[in-house]
């Protein structure tokens, strides 16, 4: 399981250092693709497969299960970290996340997620206004908060 959040920033080259913590999870080989809210998700291969195996199981017919797929997948690149605990990000993905210099690497369960720092704290802050209003429409999960 991922949690917990770092800062780290992103070089020139667009190489990234991957807490050690969660490298350990991510293990020798995973995968990077375009996130929701603007952010980059980093899956280990078994996560992925799982999803993968999802979304193919998705009617084609379906209009947003093209769109969707399409995001995910067109976006998705192998990684690889390096000896020095850093991953090279593709400029297209650098792009789409808005990642320039400071980033913020989080932890959420299953993945792992890229965010450009400033970009995090500003869904921070539009989040945090409403945080009560959403665990009580995900009340009906049985989650035990």
């Amino acid at each position: 399981m991922f949690m917990g959040e770092f800062q780290h920033a992103i070089d020139i080259k667009g190489r990234l250092f991957m807490p050690a913590r969660f490298r350990e999870d991510l293990g020798d080989r995973f995968v990077l693709t375009k996130g929701l809210d603007g952010c980059l998700f980093v899956y280990p291969m078994k996560e992925w497969s799982a999803l993968e195996l999802k979304i193919r199981s998705l009617p084609v017919t379906m209009k947003d299960a093209r769109a969707f797929s399409r995001f995910l997948f067109a976006g998705a690149t192998d990684c690889e970290v390096d000896k020095q605990g850093r991953i090279l990000v593709p400029a297209n993905l650098r792009e789409y996340a808005g990642l320039d210099k400071e980033t913020m690497i989080i932890g959420v369960s299953s993945r792992v997620e890229i965010w450009s720092a400033a970009r995090w704290q500003e869904y921070n802050e539009s989040a945090a206004g409403s945080l009560e209003e959403i665990a009580e429409k995900i009340g009906g999960f049985d989650l035990g908060i």
